[in-house]
């Protein structure tokens, strides 16, 4: 039985990857801190007795939030994303090498 080709894995799709991922996970983590500080400023605002001001949840609370998370979605993902292409480089010269030797 014939085994299919290996493709070697493509150095330009790294920044691709990473930046969707890093865009999509800074979207996500955004919504969740802004619904969660949206809450936690309603109820604070009832609380203390006072008209809650949601500026402060934007501003204040989930933009930084969600940079500080898409800096660290970043990193992280770039990190995995190197490790995962030089993975498949390997094994792609390990199989490119195996094939040479199938009779």
């Amino acid at each position: 039985m014939a085994m299919a080709p290996t493709r070697s894995p493509r150095w330009y799709a790294i920044p691709a990857r990473v930046m969707l991922i890093t865009f999509i996970l800074t979207l996500l983590s955004f919504a969740v801190c802004l619904f969660v500080a949206i809450l936690w400023t309603v109820v604070a605002g009832k609380l203390h007795g006072v008209t809650p001001d949601l500026r402060i949840a934007y501003r204040h609370i989930a933009l930084p939030l969600a940079l500080g998370i898409g800096g660290i979605v970043l990193v992280t993902s770039t990190v995995n994303e190197i490790r995962h292409y030089r993975r498949s480089k390997a094994l792609a010269g390990i199989a490119r090498a195996s094939q040479g030797h199938v009779a």
